[in-house]
C-alpha cells in the first residue's frame, strides 16, 4: 500500500462492544473519551459505516473476529494474557489466580476479557485472603477495558506490504498494541507479513502517518507522536526502501489536534482538506537518506510547499474546513478533516459537518455521510476508525 487513496480493498474495522459499557463519567476522560456514548446507537452507526465500505466492493474485517482466531494459537493465548495480568498492581497471588482463570477460557471468552477488561468483583474466587481484593473498590478494574480499539487507525499502520506495530502514547491504550502484534504474528492470514518498523521504544500512533503520495511519508509530532518515534520510524522507513522522503510536520499538542489526520487528510491524488487556522503555518522537517545508512534532516519549511515538491507536483490543493472561522473550528472538532479515502475523490465523512462536505463536492469529490453522533464521542472520524490493509497501487 503506497497512498492513502488508492482504491481501497480491504480493512480493518474494530466494532463497538461491551468495552464501551464500561464508561461512566467517573472514569471517561481517564479512558480518553469526551463523553458516555450510547453504545448501541454507536453499534448503528458502525454498521452503518461498515455497510457503506462494502458496498463499494471493500472487504471488511472486524478487529475482535481476527483476535479470535488469533487466540487459537496458544502463543498468542500466552501473549495476550501476559499482557492482562498487571502482577504489580495485583500482587502474585492474585495474579497467579487471574492467569489461571484465563488460561481456562477458550478463544472467544478470552478475547472478550482481553478487549472489555475485568472489575474486583469479576475476578475469579481466590483461595485465602486478599488485601488487595478488600482495598480495590468491587467495579475498580483489574484488567483495564480497551474502549479506543474502536480507532484501529493507531496500532497499526501498513507500508507497501509491510505493517508497522506503533507505539501508543498513554496509559490507556498500552495494551492495544499488544493485540495488534498478536494478530499479525499469528492469525494464519498475516504471521508471514514483514514488519516495516521493530522499534517500540518511542511514541508513534497511525493517526499521524499520512502515506501522501508513493514514497513520500508525512508523520504529525504533537500530543501523541514525539520527535523520536517519527524519526525511528522514517530511519526504518527510509533504510528499507519504503519511503524516499518523510516530511515531520510539528503540530500542536492538545485535544483537539492529537493526530496529523484531525488537521489534514488526503481526499484525492492531488488534494487535500485542511483546517485553514493552520494552513499558512504548517512546517515540516524533510529527512531523506543520505546514501549511507544515515538520514538527512532540512527545514523547517512550509509543509504544502515540501509536500508537493516530495509528491513531484506543482502544488497540494487545500479544501478548507468550514466556510468560516467559527464553523471551520466546530467542524475540525467533529473531525470534519478526518476523511476516509475509498478510492481517488472518493471519501467517507461524517454527515454532520455540512458545510466541509460541501466545500468537497464542490471541489469534485464524492462524499459518502456517515452517522457519527456517538462514535464521535472518542474524539475519532471514519479515518480513525479504520486501518487500511490493502489498497490499489495508484495509476
Amino acid at each position: 500500500m503506497d497512498s492513502e487513496v488508492g482504491p481501497l480493498r480491504t480493512v480493518l474495522l474494530h466494532r463497538p462492544g461491551a468495552e464501551l459499557k464500561r464508561l461512566t463519567p467517573r472514569n471517561n476522560d481517564q479512558l480518553l473519551f469526551d463523553g458516555v456514548p450510547w453504545v448501541d446507537r454507536a453499534q448503528e452507526e458502525h454498521d452503518a459505516f461498515a455497510g457503506v465500505l462494502t458496498s463499494r466492493g471493500v472487504e471488511v474485517l472486524l478487529l475482535a473476529d481476527v483476535l479470535v482466531q488469533a487466540l487459537e494459537d496458544n502463543r498468542a493465548r500466552i501473549a495476550g494474557i501476559h499482557s492482562a495480568v498487571n502482577e504489580r498492581r495485583l500482587g502474585i497471588d492474585l495474579a497467579d489466580a487471574l492467569r489461571s482463570h484465563l488460561t481456562s477460557l477458550d478463544a472467544p471468552q478470552l478475547a472478550t476479557v482481553l478487549m472489555t477488561g475485568m472489575t474486583f468483583e469479576e475476578l475469579p474466587a481466590a483461595e485465602g485472603a486478599s488485601l488487595v481484593r478488600k482495598m480495590h473498590h468491587p467495579i475498580d478494574f483489574a484488567v483495564d477495558p480497551l474502549p479506543n480499539l474502536l480507532f484501529t487507525r493507531d496500532s497499526s499502520v501498513w507500508v507497501g506490504d509491510r505493517v508497522a506495530i506503533t507505539s501508543l502514547a498513554l496509559p490507556a491504550r498500552d495494551r492495544e498494541t499488544t493485540l495488534t502484534d498478536l494478530i499479525y504474528a499469528y492469525h494464519p492470514r498475516f504471521r508471514q507479513t514483514a514488519r516495516a518498523y521493530g522499534a517500540h521504544s518511542a511514541p508513534l500512533e497511525g493517526g499521524d502517518v499520512l502515506l501522501l503520495a508513493p514514497g513520500v511519508i508525512a508523520i504529525g509530532v504533537g500530543e501523541r507522536t514525539t520527535p523520536a518515534g517519527a524519526e525511528s520510524f522514517a530511519r526504518s522507513a527510509l533504510s528499507d526502501g519504503l519511503a524516499h522522503t518523510v516530511l515531520a510536520v510539528p503540530i500542536a499538542q492538545e485535544r483537539a489536534t492529537m493526530h496529523l489526520d484531525t488537521v489534514c487528510t488526503m481526499v484525492d491524488r492531488d488534494a487535500v482538506v485542511m483546517y485553514p487556522a493552520i494552513r499558512n503555518n504548517l512546517s515540516a522537517f524533510p529527512l531523506k537518506s543520505d546514501g549511507n545508512g544515515g538520514v538527512t534532516v532540512a527545514g523547517p519549511v512550509p509543509f504544502l510547499d515540501a509536500a508537493a515538491e516530495a509528491m513531484g507536483i506543482e502544488r497540494l490543493r487545500v479544501i478548507d474546513t468550514g466556510l468560516d472561522p467559527v464553523t471551520a473550528e466546530r467542524e475540525q472538532w467533529d473531525d470534519g478533516n478526518n476523511t476516509l479515502a475509498v478510492g481517488p475523490g472518493l471519501v467517507v465523512a461524517y454527515e454532520r459537518n455540512v458545510e466541509t462536505n460541501e466545500r468537497l463536492e464542490a471541489a469534485g469529490v464524492e462524499v459518502l455521510r456517515i452517522s457519527g453522533s456517538e462514535l464521535g464521542s472518542g474524539r475519532g472520524g471514519p479515518r480513525c476508525m479504520s486501518c487500511p490493509i490493502d489498497r490499489a497501487p495508484l495509476v
